[in-house]
């Protein structure tokens, strides 16, 4: 008998796997494209083996491809929308953070009021 996952627990699984830097960053760096793990190494200026084992948590959860070309280990997103869903991370970063500032100004006001 197998059990089945409820949907909000799938998708709470899915974004603690988002949930470190390293990994968003890499995201952020495969939405422009498929990238040699030596490129997405010089961007992310941190150890090869941390680099490994954030690009094996995201492969097992099947949000990055891996192909080998030769020696070379190319990286690219599984699907476009996971691209889209960092775009709209952004989008509601954004609208946060011009919140919080729309905020602070009222207080500043207030107190220098």
């Amino acid at each position: 008998m197998t059990m089945t996952v409820p949907l909000y627990q799938a998708k709470a699984e899915f974004f603690r796997t988002l949930g470190h830097p390293v990994r968003i960053r890499v995201l952020e760096l495969l939405r422009r494209g498929p990238l040699p793990v030596r490129d997405l190494l010089v961007e992310l200026d941190i150890e090869a083996s941390n680099l490994s084992q954030q690009l094996a948590v995201l492969r097992r959860a099947g949000i990055v491809n891996a192909t080998r070309d030769g020696a070379t280990v190319v990286y690219a997103l599984s699907t476009p929308d996971v691209a889209d869903l960092m775009v709209a991370a952004r989008r509601i970063l954004a609208d946060l953070l011009a919140g919080q500032g729309e905020l602070v100004a009222e207080l500043r006001a207030e107190t220098h009021g």
